[in-house]
């Protein structure tokens, strides 16, 4: 990465990187919400240059011509084998780029979805990260750093809290930041999206997980004090009606009768 003081806001390369979103209801491949929403921020800065950056398989190609759409002329996809962890290759692509700042979204909607990729980049960069951001733009008081950005930083309740960032770090972008434009059909054909091969090693961990659809997380519930640990346990478990099931990947047997069961206590069937 380039030495703070070296980085003049009026020269700024940015690096934006985008991965491939699935939409919540169809399951469909998409541009991830808050990765198009750091990339509009990137095209809102007027950089000298910017640098679009996918790693994963060839197949995610057709999905993210969305992002050309946006505006861009050229989106680097680092080709990666299937089930490839994507840190290295991408700290190796960035560290010959050397950005002065990388934006990305704060959290990937398909795969581990863990959020830890982009501190494990600026780790690899030995650079910082600010989470959250919702507005860039460049210092203007007359005591800052040369290469010094005014950050705007979303907080919990609706807060904002602004910072003075030297660079060059890491940022990234929270829902609440301005949306993204809408992507344009001619635009997206026309852009060009280019394969540079990688050598990345195997996420261990992914593969190690087991995959299954999303199921809604249960709310937690404020049980009252008082009453014996068994009034308590059954507070927190029990649904309304005292009789919820869960099941997961039911036969049709047992699921059929758990519907038939559910009607007649309703009172639907005699």
């Amino acid at each position: 990465m380039p030495d703070a003081a070296m980085i003049d806001w009026a020269m700024l390369d940015v690096a934006v990187l985008l991965s491939i979103g699935r939409h919540p209801v169809s399951g469909r491949a998409r541009r991830a919400a808050t990765d198009a929403q750091a990339l509009e921020m990137a095209l809102a800065l007027r950089p000298r240059r910017l640098t679009a950056i996918h790693a994963g398989p060839v197949a995610d190609g057709e999905a993210l011509r969305a992002y050309l759409g946006m505006g861009l002329e050229r989106l680097t996809l680092l080709v990666l084998p299937e089930g490839g962890d994507p840190v290295e290759p991408l700290v190796a692509h960035l560290r010959r780029l050397a950005p002065s700042l990388i934006l990305t979204g704060r959290q990937a909607e398909d795969g581990e979805g863990s959020g830890m990729l982009p501190y494990l980049i600026a780790r690899g960069l030995d650079a910082a990260v600010v989470p959250d951001v919702v507005r860039i733009g460049p210092a203007d008081a007359p005591d800052t750093k040369p290469g010094s950005a005014n950050l705007v930083q979303a907080l919990p309740r609706g807060q904002r809290r602004a910072l003075i960032v030297t660079g060059p770090f890491v940022a990234t972008i929270h829902p609440s930041a301005p949306p993204a434009r809408p992507s344009a059909f001619g635009p997206a054909r026309r852009g060009v999206i280019e394969p540079v091969a990688a050598q990345a090693a195997a996420d261990l961990f992914l593969s190690d997980c087991e995959h299954r659809p999303w199921r809604p997380k249960p709310k937690l519930m404020r049980v009252k004090r008082g009453g014996s640990a068994l009034d308590r346990l059954k507070a927190a478990t029990e649904s309304k009606s005292g009789k919820g099931q869960l099941l997961v990947n039911p036969t049709a047997e047992a699921g059929a009768l758990a519907i038939y069961d559910s009607l007649v206590e309703q009172g639907i069937l005699p």
